[in-house]
């Protein structure tokens, strides 16, 4: 089964040279989300833009999120009832770490809802700056998300040098495999 995706990208919204945007290009049907927010970020904006585009999907999609796109989807699946069929969160941040911005700071008041039974995996990097002591890895998986940790790859962004990110593209086809059995 093919599942559609749909980009939930960091602050700035994820420029043409991160993996996001790559992968976007060239994933027909790719859906990204679209506040009005990119720079600074209004939650609630966000959890709508989020609505937006998973309603927009032909079918339940697999939600791809980088970032601060990490806990927007925390807040958004508190908030909604429409499906998904499963999300991938790179580089969860720790919204109380000392490189955590601060116009973000309403996002880092997660809700206490976990991830039931729906699939999520959180894939970190382990000298990530945004989540220096692993703070953004124990809370999803607290949340019920499976980890998959890649090294040291910093923030998973391009800063990192990870291009097109071609081990990510095997972890989202390994993920979706899973949820395929």
């Amino acid at each position: 089964m093919q599942f559609p995706f749909v980009m939930v990208p960091g602050i700035g919204g994820s420029g043409p040279d991160h993996w996001q945007s790559r992968w976007e290009a060239s994933q027909p049907g790719t859906i990204r989300i679209a506040p009005k927010s990119w720079d600074v970020p209004d939650l609630d904006d966000w959890i709508s833009a989020l609505e937006n585009a998973v309603g927009r999907s032909p079918k339940p999609p697999v939600v791809i999120c980088h970032s601060l796109g990490c806990l927007l989807f925390a807040h958004w699946r508190a908030a909604s009832s429409l499906r998904i069929a499963g999300a991938i969160l790179v580089a969860v941040p720790d919204p109380a770490g000392p490189a955590f911005p601060e116009q973000a700071k309403a996002f880092g008041m997660l809700p206490a809802q976990g991830f039931g039974d729906l699939p999520v995996l959180a894939v970190t990097s382990t000298d990530d700056p945004y989540d220096p002591h692993g703070r953004g890895r124990a809370w999803a998986e607290a949340q019920g998300a499976s980890i998959r940790t890649v090294g040291p790859l910093g923030h998973l962004n391009v800063a990192s040098g990870v291009g097109d990110w071609p081990k990510g593209r095997e972890i989202v086809a390994e993920f979706i495999e899973r949820m395929e059995r």
